[in-house]
């Protein structure tokens, strides 16, 4: 085996730790929005490592022009969704403990900017090297991240109660206007 793919494997490795070390009590809690949460970041860093050879590799061709469109929609994205998590969703420690529902920017579209973040990020991973694991892997992030939301919107109705249904009316989850 070559040196690089020890290194992908150790790598994959090392970071699979680190998640579980960091969903280990959410986990303990039986089945939530972070099961498939966790199980969706799984399949990102594999598509990372997986696709980490090509991620340089002719990059003026127009999948990579699309791979780093979609990462850097992806990043600027996210840095949106935390900024007004914590400006405006009032969290008491973490942004999974927002106080407030939050309206504003990216959520007057969608419910979930965060997840679909991460939808960006695994399309524009996938595109680095797409092939038939990576589309597996592309196939369970976005799947995770779909039943993750499902399953976080259950638990938010139980939180802010008919605030959020009226949300969820007025909103899609992924796509504004149409999903």
């Amino acid at each position: 085996m070559a040196a690089s793919a020890v290194l992908r494997i150790v790598g994959f490795a090392v970071f699979t730790l680190a998640l579980l070390v960091a969903f280990w009590r959410t986990l303990g809690k039986g089945w939530t929005h972070a099961v498939p949460r966790l199980a969706a970041f799984e399949a990102i860093l594999g598509l990372v490592f997986l696709n980490a050879p090509t991620w340089f590799v002719a990059p003026f061709i127009l999948r990579q022009a699309c791979s780093w469109a979609l990462l850097v929609a992806s990043l600027l994205l996210a840095l949106h969704g935390f900024r007004m998590l914590r400006s405006t969703g009032a969290p008491t420690h973490g942004i999974e403990s927002t106080t407030t529902l939050v309206r504003r920017g990216a959520y007057r579209y969608i419910r979930h900017p965060l997840y679909l973040s991460l939808m960006l990020l695994a399309a524009g991973a996938f595109l680095k090297g797409p092939g038939v694991g990576a589309g597996g892997l592309l196939l369970l992030a976005v799947g995770g991240l779909a039943l993750a939301a499902v399953t976080e919107e259950r638990e938010t109705l139980e939180r802010f109660g008919e605030a959020y249904r009226d949300y969820m009316r007025t909103t899609k989850r992924f796509i504004p206007f149409l999903l």
